[in-house]
């Protein structure tokens, strides 16, 4: 099942806030991609606040083409939750 995100927002520390349509929301930490490819761009903090919600697709996604797993996302945010 594709979960689709309704709102996001960059917050310090690499943390993004996420709130999904099913209202299922909260903040996941993303600093551990920076050494990654493409995600090497985050390193400079206003690239990392570009985030938007792509209209089409409800993902999480930067200039550049990155996409992040909605579905993934959604599973840590209930972890992070005990669900």
């Amino acid at each position: 099942m594709h979960r689709r995100v309704s709102a996001c927002k960059a917050e310090g520390g690499y943390r993004l806030w996420i709130r999904f349509e099913d209202g299922l929301e909260g903040s996941v930490f993303l600093g551990n991609l920076l050494e990654i490819g493409a995600f090497r761009i985050w390193r400079d903090a206003r690239e990392f606040e570009k985030v938007r919600v792509d209209p089409e697709t409800a993902t999480v996604t930067w200039e550049g083409g990155i996409r992040l797993d909605s579905d993934l996302l959604y599973e840590d945010l209930l972890a992070q939750h005990g669900l």
